[in-house]
């Protein structure tokens, strides 16, 4: 029983409907006449060379900062600095290359400032008082002795 049953699926699978075959799609053989609209923009990679500086002075806004950067190839060198919240100046000189990434030297220039702590509120304290009288008269007797 059980090789007729493989036989019979033996015969089912060689009679199995195959899918269709379809032939490849057309190719001209011709080559056309008509030339590209537009040609490949060819992009030069030149080193970058640039320079920049800027600077911010205003003392009646408290302003005082400014930076500069130079660069020339893959080489930068920059720096800022900048006047911080608590009276000091900050400045940072940079470079960056191709090998050794960007490499910071941070300074700070002056002496902390801080102003004395002066809490601006101030709860003023008053203690409770009831705006009710007590409509009821005590329930302890009086005392009966003298």
């Amino acid at each position: 029983m059980k090789t007729f049953i493989a036989t019979l699926g033996l015969v089912a699978l060689a009679v199995a409907d195959n899918a269709p075959r379809y032939e490849p799609r057309y190719q001209p053989s011709y080559k056309p006449s008509y030339e590209p609209s537009y040609k490949q923009p060819s992009y030069k990679e030149e080193p970058a060379s640039y320079q920049y500086n800027y600077e911010v002075k205003d003392e009646y806004a408290g302003l005082n900062f400014d930076a500069n950067e130079a660069r020339e190839g893959y080489n930068t060198n920059g720096g800022y600095n900048v006047l911080l919240p608590d009276g000091r100046t900050q400045k940072v000189t940079y470079t960056v290359d191709g090998y050794g990434g960007y490499v910071a030297d941070v300074q700070y220039e002056g002496e902390l400032k801080y102003e004395s702590y002066k809490p601006k509120y101030e709860p003023k304290y008053q203690p409770y008082k009831p705006t009710y009288k007590p409509a009821y008269k005590p329930a302890y007797p009086q005392p009966s002795y003298e």
